[in-house]
């Protein structure tokens, strides 16, 4: 654990807490993509399956199941208690356009060919393509509401953060994970494409 790694999974939590808050005060889910919700539970659901056979530490156990819980939450307002307000429409992106070659490449590339390290290699890929539905849906309408924003800001730094510990766990213990890092990079150069939308939009 190293100060990057720490502001980074507090990022992503507040990223997470903002995007409840905002459909739980405003009673809707406009301008949420329910199509990316779903792959970020499903990145979590793969990722997190080591819950049951490795223990890490306490605080990387509550983590994991605090974006396991938020995660389907998410998917639940969205889809059963606030589905009138959901823009499905608009969420027209395939998934089968990333979840196919995901799946691909997570059996070609990875660590070692194990169900458990498949899958977690499939989050990894996963991850870094689940906010396209988001952006997609974004550039669709045209408009992006303030929270949302705020949402896939706090998501981008927390890419960003982990790509700082990477560079740190580097230098300082000579551990590279070349999965997780083109991953990470590909998935911090999408979060560059929000920015460029935010900001021409």
């Amino acid at each position: 654990m190293n100060l990057f790694r720490i502001l980074g999974d507090v990022s992503h939590l507040l990223a997470i807490i903002i995007l409840l808050v905002k459909i739980v005060k405003s009673k809707s889910c406009a301008g949420i993509s329910g199509k990316s919700q779903i792959l970020f539970a499903l990145v979590f659901t793969t990722r997190y399956l080591d819950l049951f056979t490795n223990f890490i530490s306490v605080y990387n156990t509550v983590m994991k199941v605090i974006f396991l819980i938020c995660a389907y939450v998410t998917v639940h307002m969205i889809y059963v208690k606030f589905q009138k307000t959901f823009d499905s429409e608009n969420d027209s992106f395939r998934l089968e356009f990333l979840l196919v070659p995901v799946t691909g490449l997570s059996f070609l590339e990875n660590h070692s060919f194990t169900p458990l390290e498949i899958l977690w290699t499939f989050s990894i890929y996963l991850e870094s393509v689940a906010i396209l539905p988001q952006l997609f849906m974004i550039s669709k309408t045209g408009e992006a509401e303030t929270i949302t924003t705020h949402y896939l800001f706090f998501l981008g730094l927390y890419r960003a953060l982990y790509i700082a510990n990477w560079v740190w766990r580097y230098h300082t213990e000579n551990f590279y994970d070349q999965i997780a890092v083109v991953s990470g990079v590909v998935q911090t150069i999408f979060y560059c494409d929000f920015f460029y939308l935010y900001i021409t939009k």
